[in-house]
């Protein structure tokens, strides 16, 4: 185990790399950790925790930094445990569809294992995240409407307490696809951002690779024909693996980007999967609804190189924008809604965008009624920081007016700290706290992350 040690000298490669572990992709200034431990094992994990907790030392865990509201930074200073040396994977189990593996193993690493086998771990937030760190903010993504969000495919949880204790969520070494037994303490970690506990190994859900892939895409005359067409596309039960909105301020930016010479326009990438014959006839049916929802310019393919370039330009939107803004910082808020309340909230989003003068490329997993606004802004210029901010809350707030949640992915973090109470109620916030304070009485964890340290106090 490495213990980066203490620095005041700006040029010290160690002061760079405890600033490196003091942030993350969001707009929240760098806050440092005093030390950064980057443990082998769980229990080199658990010695320091039990240390840290003795000496009342504020923890901070460390993934690989992905995060878009400020869960990394060490705003009391402290410790920082960087998970990303625990790469082992534990074990693939190619017949019972499932996988266990240690904290710094990422999504791409489990992928190019298991593939061989004709197997994948679909969750896929576009980043290149750890698993431990998605189960920590409840990640999902583009293939949600599919395959769930981390909380759907996480079956057992290895977490050490804020006291050194190690507990497996689900008992250890075990890895049912169901259970009713006791308490569901494996999603009251998926979630908690690093602090109830610091999650060293996950068991997770594999699937299938399908037989055969073909991606879709269409443009629309407007948004509520784009939105309409998602409706009807999940009422008719096509088991669709991606439904992705992009708005014409995005495709815009992707034309620039990956050259791709889309019209200009809101428009729907599409995704099925199954054998040959059923993604065809999943495609042609979806072709059917786009038209009659004056859909234009429908276009699919199954060659693989023609998909992975359609894909690679969506997972691409967060660089086309940065690249569209060359100088500018940029920042992914994120809101979901009832699918039915997804134009007028898409509407208010780009009044809103509008009205304060930020420029607000959108795209969205709209079939699940979630989607991302990607926003500009000049770091050092306290205005344009501030005009974010109040953008985001006012777009939170709208999307708990309509009956949905300020997050559906990136987490509270700092950024959305405010909007917790005002969306879950002050009866489960007061629950929040009792178990926080239980599992962690020192406050050590992740201080002042989703719960405001002065409402712990």
């Amino acid at each position: 185990m490495l213990i980066i040690s203490f620095s005041v000298n700006s040029t010290s490669p160690f002061l760079l790399a405890r600033n490196l572990h003091g942030t993350d992709e969001s707009y929240h200034p760098t806050h440092a950790p005093d030390a950064v431990a980057t443990p082998l094992t769980t229990d080199q994990v658990s010695d320091l925790m039990k240390l840290c907790n003795a000496e009342r030392i504020p923890v901070t865990p460390f993934g690989t930094g992905t995060g878009f509201e400020g869960g990394v930074t060490a705003l009391h200073g402290g410790l920082c445990i960087a998970l990303h040396k625990m790469t082992e994977i534990v074990s693939v189990n190619t017949t019972d569809f499932d996988a266990t593996v240690r904290a710094g193993v990422t999504r791409h690493a489990l992928n190019d294992w298991i593939r061989a086998d004709g197997l994948q771990f679909p969750i896929d937030p576009g980043a290149g995240a750890s698993i431990c760190g998605m189960c920590a903010t409840s990640a999902s993504g583009t293939n949600a409407v599919r395959y769930g969000t981390m909380r759907e495919n996480v079956l057992n949880l290895e977490v050490v307490l804020a006291d050194g204790t190690v507990v497996h969520t689900a008992g250890e070494g075990r890895r049912p696809k169901k259970t009713s037994c006791g308490y569901n303490l494996t999603n009251t970690f998926v979630g908690s951002e690093g602090t109830l506990g610091i999650i060293t190994q996950a068991t997770v859900r594999l699937h299938g690779i399908p037989e055969a892939t073909a991606a879709a895409i269409s443009s629309f005359p407007s948004i509520s024909e784009a939105v309409e067409t998602v409706v009807q596309i999940l009422q008719c039960g096509l088991p669709m693996a991606r439904i992705e909105f992009l708005n014409p301020a995005m495709i815009t930016a992707c034309n620039k980007f990956s050259n791709l010479g889309l019209d200009v326009a809101p428009t729907l990438f599409l995704e099925f999967t199954g054998s040959e014959s059923s993604v065809e006839e999943q495609a042609l049916f979806a072709e059917d609804l786009c038209t009659g929802n004056n859909g234009q310019n429908f276009k699919w393919a199954t060659d693989h190189s023609e998909r992975e370039h359609l894909w690679k330009a969506r997972h691409n939107c967060w660089y086309a924008v940065k690249a569209t803004f060359p100088g500018k910082h940029a920042y992914s808020t994120d809101v979901v809604i009832p699918i039915s309340r997804l134009p007028e909230t898409i509407l208010r989003c780009t009044e809103l965008a509008d009205n304060m003068g930020v420029p607000a490329p959108i795209v969205g997993h709209v079939g699940d009624g979630n989607f991302h606004c990607f926003l500009l802004m000049d770091t050092t210029n306290r205005t344009e920081v501030e005009q974010v901010k109040e953008f985001s809350r006012a777009l939170a707030e709208v999307a708990q007016s309509y009956g949905g949640s300020c997050t559906g992915e990136h987490g509270i973090g700092l950024g959305k700290r405010d909007l917790l109470v005002k969306e879950v109620g002050q009866g489960a916030y007061d629950t929040m706290k009792l178990l926080k304070r239980s599992l962690d009485p020192n406050l050590i964890l992740n201080p002042d992350k989703v719960i405001s340290l002065d409402h712990l106090i």
